[in-house]
């Protein structure tokens, strides 16, 4: 069975609800390993107050018995903490929309007469439901050895490097600072940049980089558009809240170079087919390679800011600045691991589409035997062959 899931809730509603399908029987599940990646997602210098708020426990309410997966739809809830602020208050309609949000456009398309419709669901507050099915995802992952990571590799013009250090070791400096930089100087020059955007009552966005290592090669496809692996990454990271780009390995600086530099050679080592360079970011024709998976994300500055933007006021139907509604100053901190989360689902969906079976037993036993990049798993045809026999008319 194909992994799918649902969310549904609304920012301010009473809580969030998802349901994943798909996961096979016998899956390990304590609510701890979703609750760990919940407050991975309220942590990051330049975070808004409602992070103050929001204590984001997962409650499991379907699918797992005796903290094992059933091969049934798993069913999580997110209580939202805030709610209590609202209920059986009154408030104005909204109706003065913000630029860069889903409140004008969404309001054309469903006939909104409140813009709150459209900004209750629009919110990042979703994202925390997409982070649990992730982190249920992840854990599958890690079964078969294969790990997700990421950091802030920029916020503004302040980038941090990271040549030389490897991806485990980026990601666990990541997670020593306030805004998960792989390197100790770039992230006190960032929180400095932070704090002067926070005076000057603006936002600031950035870049993300998420990794996978173990992941086997031939995951993905290349024979339809919709199966190969970079369109389906690309969509899901895409589908995240203020992420406007996203690249593969070193995608944008290969298009500087003449193809014969940006390639990543072939090479043996024994029995061993392998690559010296990583310039493709672990995926050739959809299909993953070998190499650690590297997708870079780019996140705009969030939309909402303490100072006024020009907007219309739709009832009043005249020209007027935007009004503030909570938000953060600084998202890129905080998104690492919402962008970790939807890349482990759709990672996941791969691995089971290659994998089959109904059980974790199973599935391990035919990983064991997936092909690898080896001479001796590659046995080619020494005889030529015709391949089409008459002339199409």
């Amino acid at each position: 069975m194909p992994l799918r899931y649902l969310t549904a809730g609304e920012s301010h509603g009473p809580r969030l609800t998802t349901i994943i399908e798909g996961l096979p029987a016998g899956l390990e599940i304590h609510q701890g390993l979703i609750d760990e990646q919940l407050l991975r997602r309220r942590r990051g210098y330049g975070a808004g107050p409602r992070m103050k708020m929001e204590r984001d426990k997962v409650r499991i309410v379907g699918g797992v018995l005796a903290n094992m997966t059933t091969g049934a739809p798993v069913a999580i809830q997110i209580e939202n903490d805030d709610h209590r602020n609202w209920v059986g208050k009154e408030h104005a309609p909204l109706t003065i929309p913000r630029p860069g949000h889903a409140d004008l456009t969404a309001a054309i398309k469903y006939g909104y007469r409140d813009l709150r419709f459209s900004l209750e669901r629009a919110s990042a507050r979703e994202t925390a439901a997409r982070v649990a099915v992730g982190a249920l995802c992840r854990h599958f992952l890690a079964q078969f050895a294969i790990v997700i990571g990421g950091y802030v590799r920029s916020i503004a013009d302040i980038s941090a490097p990271v040549q030389g250090v490897d991806l485990a070791e980026r990601s666990r400096i990541a997670e020593t600072n306030e805004v998960r930089s792989p390197d100790e100087d770039a992230a006190q020059l960032m929180i400095a940049r932070i704090k002067k955007v926070i005076r000057d009552r603006n936002t600031l966005g950035g870049t993300i980089e998420v990794f996978a290592t173990g992941l086997p090669p031939g995951l993905g496809s290349h024979v339809h558009w919709d199966r190969r692996l970079d369109s389906r990454l690309g969509a899901v990271v895409l589908g995240v809240q203020a992420i406007k780009g996203i690249e593969f390995g070193s995608a944008f600086e290969n298009t500087k170079l003449p193809g014969t530099e940006i390639q990543d050679a072939i090479r043996l080592s024994g029995d061993d087919i392998v690559r010296p360079t990583n310039r493709a970011g672990g995926l050739e024709g959809g299909i993953t390679n070998g190499n650690p998976l590297l997708i870079r994300a780019a996140m705009k500055p969030i939309a909402t800011t303490l100072t006024p933007q020009p907007t219309v006021d739709l009832l009043k139907r005249e020209q007027v600045p935007t009004q503030y509604e909570r938000s953060d100053f600084c998202p890129v901190p905080r998104a690492v691991p919402i962008i970790e989360a939807v890349v482990a689902i759709e990672l996941a969906k791969a691995l089971l589409e290659k994998l089959g079976g109904d059980t974790m037993e199973e599935m391990k036993t035919r990983f064991a035997s997936l092909r690898q990049a080896r001479l001796s798993d590659l046995v080619m045809d020494e005889s030529p062959r015709q391949y089409w026999s008459e002339v199409e008319g």
